[in-house]
Protein backbone atom coordinates (compact mmCIF):
# COMPACT_ATOMS: atom_id res chain seq x y z
CA UNK A 1 0.00 0.00 0.00
CA UNK A 2 1.51 3.64 -1.23
CA UNK A 3 1.22 6.11 1.49
CA UNK A 4 1.38 10.12 -0.08
CA UNK A 5 1.62 12.98 2.24
CA UNK A 6 4.21 15.91 2.57
CA UNK A 7 3.44 15.63 6.53
CA UNK A 8 6.38 13.06 8.02
CA UNK A 9 4.07 12.68 11.49
CA UNK A 10 1.44 11.88 9.50
CA UNK A 11 3.05 9.35 7.61
CA UNK A 12 4.43 7.99 10.59
CA UNK A 13 1.06 7.58 12.40
CA UNK A 14 -0.53 6.09 9.24
CA UNK A 15 2.09 3.59 8.69
CA UNK A 16 2.00 2.20 12.26
CA UNK A 17 -1.68 2.27 11.68
CA UNK A 18 -1.75 0.39 8.40
CA UNK A 19 0.73 -2.17 10.35
CA UNK A 20 -0.66 -2.70 12.74
CA UNK A 21 -3.85 -3.89 10.85
CA UNK A 22 -1.81 -6.55 8.70
CA UNK A 23 -0.71 -4.11 5.62
CA UNK A 24 2.46 -3.24 4.07
CA UNK A 25 2.81 0.62 3.99
CA UNK A 26 5.32 2.12 1.79
CA UNK A 27 5.58 5.98 2.55
CA UNK A 28 6.18 8.60 -0.10
CA UNK A 29 6.60 12.46 0.84
CA UNK A 30 5.27 13.34 -2.67
CA UNK A 31 3.29 12.49 -5.70
CA UNK A 32 7.20 12.46 -7.84
CA UNK A 33 8.70 10.15 -5.30
CA UNK A 34 5.12 8.34 -5.20
CA UNK A 35 5.07 7.45 -8.94
CA UNK A 36 8.81 6.37 -8.74
CA UNK A 37 7.43 3.96 -6.16
CA UNK A 38 4.51 2.88 -8.12
CA UNK A 39 6.85 2.12 -11.43
CA UNK A 40 9.72 0.04 -9.54
CA UNK A 41 7.24 -2.45 -7.54
CA UNK A 42 3.54 -3.27 -7.32
CA UNK A 43 1.39 -1.60 -5.47
CA UNK A 44 -2.20 -2.80 -4.64
CA UNK A 45 -3.67 0.62 -2.95
CA UNK A 46 -2.81 4.50 -2.71
CA UNK A 47 -3.92 6.59 -0.10
CA UNK A 48 -2.73 10.16 -1.32
CA UNK A 49 -2.93 13.46 0.46
CA UNK A 50 -4.98 16.21 -1.54
CA UNK A 51 -2.99 19.23 -0.99
CA UNK A 52 0.49 18.48 -1.43
CA UNK A 53 3.66 21.15 -2.72
CA UNK A 54 3.82 20.50 -6.41
CA UNK A 55 2.05 17.66 -8.26
CA UNK A 56 -1.27 17.87 -5.94
CA UNK A 57 -3.39 14.58 -4.93
CA UNK A 58 -5.50 15.28 -7.95
CA UNK A 59 -2.90 15.38 -10.79
CA UNK A 60 -1.64 11.92 -8.80
CA UNK A 61 -5.07 10.56 -9.15
CA UNK A 62 -4.96 11.26 -13.39
CA UNK A 63 -1.62 9.75 -13.30
CA UNK A 64 -2.11 6.31 -11.26
CA UNK A 65 -5.26 6.27 -13.70
CA UNK A 66 -2.93 7.09 -17.00
CA UNK A 67 -0.59 4.35 -15.82
CA UNK A 68 -2.09 2.01 -13.55
CA UNK A 69 -5.73 2.26 -14.12
CA UNK A 70 -6.05 -1.16 -12.04
CA UNK A 71 -4.95 0.89 -9.02
CA UNK A 72 -7.37 2.51 -6.37
CA UNK A 73 -6.45 5.47 -5.07
CA UNK A 74 -8.11 7.58 -2.06
CA UNK A 75 -7.84 10.74 -1.57
CA UNK A 76 -7.47 12.16 2.14
CA UNK A 77 -7.85 15.99 2.84
CA UNK A 78 -8.58 18.14 5.89
CA UNK A 79 -10.20 20.85 3.51
CA UNK A 80 -13.26 18.49 2.72
CA UNK A 81 -15.93 19.73 0.63
CA UNK A 82 -18.94 18.89 -1.06
CA UNK A 83 -17.31 20.12 -4.66
CA UNK A 84 -13.79 18.56 -4.11
CA UNK A 85 -15.61 15.65 -2.98
CA UNK A 86 -17.50 15.02 -6.40
CA UNK A 87 -14.64 15.90 -8.37
CA UNK A 88 -12.38 13.26 -7.16
CA UNK A 89 -14.97 10.48 -7.58
CA UNK A 90 -15.90 11.74 -11.00
CA UNK A 91 -11.88 11.97 -11.84
CA UNK A 92 -12.20 8.51 -10.66
CA UNK A 93 -11.21 8.21 -6.38
CA UNK A 94 -12.20 4.71 -4.96
CA UNK A 95 -12.65 7.06 -2.01
CA UNK A 96 -12.47 10.30 -0.27
CA UNK A 97 -11.25 10.46 3.34
CA UNK A 98 -11.38 13.55 6.18
CA UNK A 99 -9.15 13.95 8.44
CA UNK A 100 -8.79 13.81 11.18
CA UNK A 101 -9.58 9.96 10.34
CA UNK A 102 -11.56 8.00 12.14
CA UNK A 103 -9.42 4.79 12.67
CA UNK A 104 -12.56 1.95 11.60
CA UNK A 105 -13.83 4.11 8.90
CA UNK A 106 -10.08 4.39 7.01
CA UNK A 107 -9.57 0.76 7.65
CA UNK A 108 -13.33 0.24 5.98
CA UNK A 109 -12.62 2.51 3.08
CA UNK A 110 -9.08 0.68 2.68
CA UNK A 111 -10.45 -2.45 2.74
CA UNK A 112 -12.92 -1.72 -0.06
CA UNK A 113 -10.39 -0.74 -2.14
CA UNK A 114 -8.12 -3.52 -1.67
CA UNK A 115 -11.14 -5.96 -2.64
CA UNK A 116 -11.25 -3.62 -5.87
CA UNK A 117 -7.71 -4.32 -6.28
CA UNK A 118 -7.81 -7.68 -6.52
CA UNK A 119 -10.28 -7.59 -9.65
CA UNK A 120 -9.75 -7.18 -13.11
CA UNK A 121 -9.35 -3.91 -14.17
CA UNK A 122 -12.56 -2.26 -15.23
CA UNK A 123 -12.62 -1.90 -19.46
CA UNK A 124 -14.15 0.68 -21.52
CA UNK A 125 -18.30 -0.72 -21.79
CA UNK A 126 -19.72 -1.72 -24.35
CA UNK A 127 -21.25 -5.48 -25.56
CA UNK A 128 -18.26 -8.03 -25.58
CA UNK A 129 -15.98 -6.43 -23.39
CA UNK A 130 -16.79 -6.79 -19.67
CA UNK A 131 -14.22 -9.08 -17.95
CA UNK A 132 -16.43 -10.22 -15.42
CA UNK A 133 -18.82 -11.53 -18.00
CA UNK A 134 -21.94 -9.75 -18.67
CA UNK A 135 -22.08 -9.32 -21.96
CA UNK A 136 -19.57 -12.58 -23.12
CA UNK A 137 -21.39 -14.52 -24.94
CA UNK A 138 -24.09 -14.76 -27.72
CA UNK A 139 -27.40 -16.29 -25.73
CA UNK A 140 -31.15 -15.04 -26.89
CA UNK A 141 -31.10 -14.11 -22.60
CA UNK A 142 -27.80 -12.19 -22.97
CA UNK A 143 -29.35 -10.38 -25.83
CA UNK A 144 -32.39 -9.65 -24.26
CA UNK A 145 -30.64 -8.68 -20.99
CA UNK A 146 -28.45 -6.39 -23.36
CA UNK A 147 -31.64 -4.70 -25.24
CA UNK A 148 -33.56 -4.06 -22.03
CA UNK A 149 -30.30 -2.15 -20.37
CA UNK A 150 -29.90 0.37 -22.94
CA UNK A 151 -33.85 1.10 -23.10
CA UNK A 152 -33.51 1.42 -19.31
CA UNK A 153 -30.23 3.73 -19.51
CA UNK A 154 -31.87 6.24 -21.80
CA UNK A 155 -34.25 7.24 -19.13
CA UNK A 156 -33.94 9.02 -15.94
CA UNK A 157 -36.27 6.39 -14.17
CA UNK A 158 -35.08 4.09 -10.65
CA UNK A 159 -33.92 0.79 -11.83
CA UNK A 160 -34.24 -2.39 -9.77
CA UNK A 161 -32.36 -5.03 -10.85
CA UNK A 162 -32.90 -8.55 -9.86
CA UNK A 163 -31.28 -11.73 -9.95
CA UNK A 164 -29.08 -14.71 -8.14
CA UNK A 165 -25.93 -13.51 -6.53
CA UNK A 166 -22.84 -13.59 -9.30
CA UNK A 167 -24.95 -12.64 -12.42
CA UNK A 168 -23.72 -9.39 -12.61
CA UNK A 169 -25.78 -6.84 -11.09
CA UNK A 170 -23.26 -4.38 -10.50
CA UNK A 171 -22.00 -4.35 -14.25
CA UNK A 172 -25.09 -4.40 -14.93
CA UNK A 173 -25.58 -1.13 -12.87
CA UNK A 174 -22.58 0.58 -14.47
CA UNK A 175 -23.86 -0.26 -17.89
CA UNK A 176 -27.57 1.89 -17.17
CA UNK A 177 -24.84 4.39 -16.28
CA UNK A 178 -22.58 4.35 -19.17
CA UNK A 179 -25.43 4.25 -21.26
CA UNK A 180 -27.12 7.25 -20.21
CA UNK A 181 -27.13 11.26 -20.27
CA UNK A 182 -25.62 11.13 -17.08
CA UNK A 183 -22.25 9.03 -17.96
CA UNK A 184 -19.80 12.09 -17.16
CA UNK A 185 -21.36 12.48 -13.46
CA UNK A 186 -19.92 10.19 -10.72
CA UNK A 187 -21.01 6.34 -10.11
CA UNK A 188 -21.18 5.87 -6.59
CA UNK A 189 -22.09 2.32 -5.37
CA UNK A 190 -22.57 1.54 -1.86
CA UNK A 191 -23.32 -2.18 -0.66
CA UNK A 192 -25.97 -2.09 1.66
CA UNK A 193 -25.28 -5.35 3.21
CA UNK A 194 -21.78 -4.82 4.51
CA UNK A 195 -22.87 -2.19 6.63
CA UNK A 196 -24.31 -1.97 10.20
CA UNK A 197 -27.61 0.68 11.04
CA UNK A 198 -25.31 3.14 12.16
CA UNK A 199 -22.65 3.31 9.85
CA UNK A 200 -25.08 2.82 6.75
CA UNK A 201 -27.15 5.87 7.75
CA UNK A 202 -23.59 8.11 8.14
CA UNK A 203 -22.30 6.45 4.64
CA UNK A 204 -25.44 7.32 2.86
CA UNK A 205 -26.84 10.59 4.35
CA UNK A 206 -22.90 11.85 5.53
CA UNK A 207 -22.55 14.00 9.03
CA UNK A 208 -22.31 17.48 10.33
CA UNK A 209 -19.30 18.47 12.70
CA UNK A 210 -20.32 16.88 16.13
CA UNK A 211 -22.97 14.63 15.01
CA UNK A 212 -21.36 11.78 16.99
CA UNK A 213 -18.36 10.53 19.04
CA UNK A 214 -15.18 11.09 16.67
CA UNK A 215 -17.29 12.76 13.84
CA UNK A 216 -14.61 16.29 14.02
CA UNK A 217 -15.83 17.44 10.85
CA UNK A 218 -18.54 17.49 8.23
CA UNK A 219 -18.71 14.27 5.61
CA UNK A 220 -20.42 13.75 2.80
CA UNK A 221 -22.32 11.06 2.49
CA UNK A 222 -22.94 9.28 -0.92
CA UNK A 223 -26.09 10.56 -1.48
CA UNK A 224 -24.69 13.84 -1.69
CA UNK A 225 -21.35 12.69 -3.92
CA UNK A 226 -24.06 10.84 -6.79
CA UNK A 227 -24.74 14.79 -7.36
CA UNK A 228 -25.60 14.45 -11.11
CA UNK A 229 -24.86 10.76 -11.42
CA UNK A 230 -26.18 7.63 -10.20
CA UNK A 231 -26.16 6.09 -6.74
CA UNK A 232 -26.02 2.14 -7.15
CA UNK A 233 -27.51 0.53 -4.16
CA UNK A 234 -26.55 -2.67 -3.41
CA UNK A 235 -28.30 -5.73 -1.88
CA UNK A 236 -31.24 -3.00 -1.12
CA UNK A 237 -33.16 -5.68 0.70
CA UNK A 238 -30.96 -5.79 3.78
CA UNK A 239 -31.83 -2.28 5.16
CA UNK A 240 -33.56 -1.50 7.59
CA UNK A 241 -36.81 -0.54 8.26
CA UNK A 242 -35.37 2.62 9.74
CA UNK A 243 -33.10 3.65 7.05
CA UNK A 244 -35.65 2.68 4.74
CA UNK A 245 -37.97 5.63 5.88
CA UNK A 246 -34.93 7.64 4.70
CA UNK A 247 -33.93 5.87 1.77
CA UNK A 248 -38.29 6.52 0.38
CA UNK A 249 -38.03 10.30 1.09
CA UNK A 250 -35.10 10.79 -0.71
CA UNK A 251 -36.16 9.01 -3.46
CA UNK A 252 -39.18 10.12 -3.52
CA UNK A 253 -38.22 14.58 -2.71
CA UNK A 254 -34.44 14.06 -3.67
CA UNK A 255 -33.97 15.99 -0.35
CA UNK A 256 -32.30 14.77 2.89
CA UNK A 257 -30.30 16.09 6.13
CA UNK A 258 -27.39 14.87 7.04
CA UNK A 259 -27.03 13.32 10.55
CA UNK A 260 -26.90 15.95 13.12
CA UNK A 261 -28.09 18.75 10.70
CA UNK A 262 -31.23 20.51 10.13
CA UNK A 263 -29.99 22.12 6.64
CA UNK A 264 -32.10 20.19 3.93
CA UNK A 265 -29.94 19.12 1.00
CA UNK A 266 -31.18 19.17 -2.41
CA UNK A 267 -29.36 16.77 -5.14
CA UNK A 268 -30.14 15.35 -8.52
CA UNK A 269 -29.12 11.62 -8.69
CA UNK A 270 -30.63 8.35 -10.21
CA UNK A 271 -30.90 5.48 -8.34
CA UNK A 272 -30.57 1.78 -9.05
CA UNK A 273 -30.68 -0.73 -6.52
CA UNK A 274 -30.05 -3.96 -7.14
CA UNK A 275 -30.72 -7.41 -4.61
CA UNK A 276 -30.99 -11.18 -4.68
CA UNK A 277 -33.56 -11.69 -2.67
CA UNK A 278 -37.82 -11.83 -3.11
CA UNK A 279 -38.88 -8.27 -2.25
CA UNK A 280 -42.54 -9.02 -2.78
CA UNK A 281 -41.92 -11.83 -0.02
CA UNK A 282 -40.37 -9.50 2.28
CA UNK A 283 -43.09 -7.02 2.10
CA UNK A 284 -45.77 -9.79 2.47
CA UNK A 285 -43.79 -10.10 6.23
CA UNK A 286 -43.41 -6.88 6.45
CA UNK A 287 -39.76 -6.06 6.71
CA UNK A 288 -39.60 -4.58 3.42
CA UNK A 289 -41.64 -1.20 2.96
CA UNK A 290 -44.20 -1.64 0.12
CA UNK A 291 -43.94 1.68 -0.49
CA UNK A 292 -39.97 2.01 -0.89
CA UNK A 293 -40.40 -1.10 -3.30
CA UNK A 294 -42.74 0.14 -5.82
CA UNK A 295 -40.61 3.30 -5.79
CA UNK A 296 -37.51 1.06 -6.81
CA UNK A 297 -39.46 -1.33 -9.11
CA UNK A 298 -40.40 0.99 -11.47
CA UNK A 299 -38.05 -0.43 -14.39
CA UNK A 300 -37.51 -3.79 -13.16
CA UNK A 301 -34.86 -5.74 -14.58
CA UNK A 302 -33.67 -9.66 -14.38
CA UNK A 303 -30.23 -10.60 -14.56
CA UNK A 304 -30.12 -14.44 -15.78
CA UNK A 305 -28.54 -17.32 -14.02
CA UNK A 306 -25.69 -18.97 -15.98
CA UNK A 307 -28.74 -22.28 -15.77
CA UNK A 308 -30.71 -19.90 -18.17
CA UNK A 309 -27.39 -19.15 -20.80
CA UNK A 310 -25.73 -22.57 -21.09
CA UNK A 311 -24.62 -22.00 -24.32
CA UNK A 312 -22.82 -19.03 -23.09
CA UNK A 313 -20.53 -21.50 -20.57
CA UNK A 314 -18.06 -21.91 -23.61
CA UNK A 315 -16.96 -18.27 -24.88
CA UNK A 316 -17.08 -17.41 -20.86
CA UNK A 317 -14.51 -20.25 -19.87
CA UNK A 318 -12.42 -19.11 -22.87
CA UNK A 319 -12.85 -15.64 -22.04
CA UNK A 320 -11.99 -16.13 -18.56
CA UNK A 321 -8.99 -18.34 -18.70
CA UNK A 322 -7.84 -14.93 -21.45
CA UNK A 323 -7.96 -12.81 -18.95
CA UNK A 324 -6.34 -14.80 -15.94
CA UNK A 325 -3.57 -15.88 -17.96
CA UNK A 326 -2.39 -12.65 -19.01
CA UNK A 327 -2.91 -11.09 -15.42
CA UNK A 328 -1.07 -14.24 -13.53
CA UNK A 329 1.59 -13.39 -16.49
CA UNK A 330 1.12 -17.19 -18.03
CA UNK A 331 1.10 -18.58 -21.70
CA UNK A 332 -2.21 -18.66 -23.20
CA UNK A 333 -4.36 -21.36 -22.30
CA UNK A 334 -6.48 -23.93 -24.36
CA UNK A 335 -9.36 -25.65 -23.11
CA UNK A 336 -9.92 -29.06 -24.77
CA UNK A 337 -13.76 -30.53 -25.47
CA UNK A 338 -14.00 -33.19 -23.01
CA UNK A 339 -12.46 -30.62 -20.21
CA UNK A 340 -15.30 -28.31 -21.41
CA UNK A 341 -17.76 -30.74 -21.41
CA UNK A 342 -17.06 -30.90 -17.72
CA UNK A 343 -18.12 -27.24 -17.05
CA UNK A 344 -21.07 -27.52 -19.20
CA UNK A 345 -22.04 -30.11 -17.50
CA UNK A 346 -22.08 -28.19 -13.71
CA UNK A 347 -25.07 -25.95 -12.72
CA UNK A 348 -22.85 -22.95 -11.03
CA UNK A 349 -25.00 -21.77 -8.43
CA UNK A 350 -23.01 -19.22 -7.93
CA UNK A 351 -23.33 -18.51 -11.68
CA UNK A 352 -20.82 -16.40 -13.55
CA UNK A 353 -19.05 -15.18 -10.49
CA UNK A 354 -18.07 -18.72 -9.45
CA UNK A 355 -17.11 -19.79 -12.56
CA UNK A 356 -14.73 -16.89 -13.24
CA UNK A 357 -12.94 -17.61 -10.16
CA UNK A 358 -13.13 -21.28 -11.24
CA UNK A 359 -11.43 -20.43 -14.17
CA UNK A 360 -8.91 -17.96 -12.09
CA UNK A 361 -7.84 -21.30 -10.21
CA UNK A 362 -7.37 -23.14 -12.95
CA UNK A 363 -5.01 -20.90 -14.56
CA UNK A 364 -2.91 -20.08 -11.44
CA UNK A 365 -2.71 -23.84 -10.21
CA UNK A 366 -2.53 -25.89 -13.42
CA UNK A 367 0.66 -27.16 -14.62
CA UNK A 368 0.07 -26.78 -18.43
CA UNK A 369 -1.71 -24.81 -20.78
CA UNK A 370 -3.49 -27.24 -22.10
CA UNK A 371 -6.63 -28.43 -19.83
CA UNK A 372 -8.46 -31.48 -20.16
CA UNK A 373 -11.34 -32.59 -18.91
CA UNK A 374 -8.93 -34.71 -16.26
CA UNK A 375 -7.52 -31.18 -15.33
CA UNK A 376 -10.71 -30.07 -15.05
CA UNK A 377 -12.67 -32.48 -12.74
CA UNK A 378 -9.53 -32.76 -10.41
CA UNK A 379 -9.72 -28.86 -9.55
CA UNK A 380 -13.55 -29.37 -8.88
CA UNK A 381 -12.67 -32.28 -6.47
CA UNK A 382 -10.15 -30.04 -4.43
CA UNK A 383 -12.74 -27.17 -3.82
CA UNK A 384 -14.50 -27.89 -1.14
CA UNK A 385 -16.61 -24.51 -1.54
CA UNK A 386 -18.42 -25.33 -4.30
CA UNK A 387 -21.48 -27.24 -3.73
CA UNK A 388 -21.57 -31.16 -3.62
CA UNK A 389 -23.56 -31.81 -7.18
CA UNK A 390 -20.99 -29.41 -8.54
CA UNK A 391 -17.49 -31.25 -6.89
CA UNK A 392 -19.02 -34.67 -7.57
CA UNK A 393 -19.84 -34.46 -10.84
CA UNK A 394 -18.34 -37.26 -13.02
CA UNK A 395 -15.83 -37.07 -16.27
CA UNK A 396 -17.71 -37.21 -19.34
CA UNK A 397 -18.05 -40.82 -20.46
CA UNK A 398 -19.84 -42.58 -23.37
CA UNK A 399 -22.16 -44.46 -20.50
CA UNK A 400 -23.48 -41.19 -19.31
CA UNK A 401 -25.24 -39.76 -22.00
CA UNK A 402 -25.30 -37.26 -24.05
CA UNK A 403 -24.46 -33.51 -22.68
CA UNK A 404 -27.57 -32.32 -23.72
CA UNK A 405 -29.12 -34.97 -22.20
CA UNK A 406 -27.48 -34.17 -18.88
CA UNK A 407 -27.67 -30.98 -19.00
CA UNK A 408 -31.67 -31.48 -19.14
CA UNK A 409 -31.43 -33.75 -16.39
CA UNK A 410 -29.87 -31.00 -14.19
CA UNK A 411 -32.25 -28.32 -14.87
CA UNK A 412 -35.46 -30.35 -14.23
CA UNK A 413 -34.07 -31.72 -11.20
CA UNK A 414 -33.94 -27.84 -10.41
CA UNK A 415 -37.28 -27.36 -11.67
CA UNK A 416 -38.59 -30.17 -9.33
CA UNK A 417 -36.93 -29.24 -6.42
CA UNK A 418 -38.01 -25.55 -6.09
CA UNK A 419 -41.86 -26.29 -7.15
CA UNK A 420 -41.59 -29.10 -3.72
CA UNK A 421 -39.69 -25.98 -1.74
CA UNK A 422 -42.69 -22.98 -2.71
CA UNK A 423 -45.16 -25.98 -2.61
CA UNK A 424 -45.94 -25.67 -6.06
CA UNK A 425 -46.32 -21.87 -6.13
CA UNK A 426 -44.91 -20.77 -9.34
CA UNK A 427 -44.56 -17.50 -8.95
CA UNK A 428 -42.06 -17.89 -6.00
CA UNK A 429 -40.68 -20.90 -7.62
CA UNK A 430 -39.38 -18.77 -10.60
CA UNK A 431 -37.70 -16.43 -8.33
CA UNK A 432 -36.13 -19.09 -6.21
CA UNK A 433 -34.94 -20.26 -9.24
CA UNK A 434 -33.81 -16.00 -10.28
CA UNK A 435 -35.81 -16.82 -13.73
CA UNK A 436 -39.38 -14.89 -15.42
CA UNK A 437 -42.58 -16.83 -14.75
CA UNK A 438 -42.49 -16.84 -18.81
CA UNK A 439 -39.27 -18.63 -18.53
CA UNK A 440 -40.41 -20.86 -16.05
CA UNK A 441 -43.14 -22.08 -17.87
CA UNK A 442 -41.50 -22.62 -21.46
CA UNK A 443 -38.84 -24.66 -18.94
CA UNK A 444 -41.68 -27.11 -16.79
CA UNK A 445 -43.39 -27.24 -20.42
CA UNK A 446 -40.25 -28.72 -22.38
CA UNK A 447 -39.58 -30.98 -19.47
CA UNK A 448 -43.71 -32.21 -19.25
CA UNK A 449 -43.82 -30.16 -15.46
CA UNK A 450 -46.99 -28.52 -16.31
Amino acid sequence: MLLVDDDPALLKVLGALLTQAGLTPHPASNARDALALLARRPIDVVLSDVRMPGMSGLELLAEVGRGWPDVPVLLMTAHGTVPLAVEAMKAGAADFVLKPFDREELLFSLHKALLRAQKEPEPTRGPGKAPDGLFVGASRALADVQSLLARAAVGTATVLLRGESGTGKELAARAVHDGSPRRAGPFVKLHCAALPDTLLESELFGYEKGAFTGAATRKPGRVELAHGGTLFLDEIGDVSQAVQVKLLRVIQEREFERLGGTQTVKVDVRFVAATHQPLEDLVRRGTFREDLFYRLNVVPLWLPSLRERPEDIEPLARHFLDVHAKANGRPPFTLSADGLAVLQSQPWPGNVRQLQNFMERLVVLSDGPHLTGTDVARELSRQPGLAPPLAAAPLPSSDTGTLESRRKDVEKDALVDALKRTGDNRTLAARLLGISRRTLYNKLEEHALL
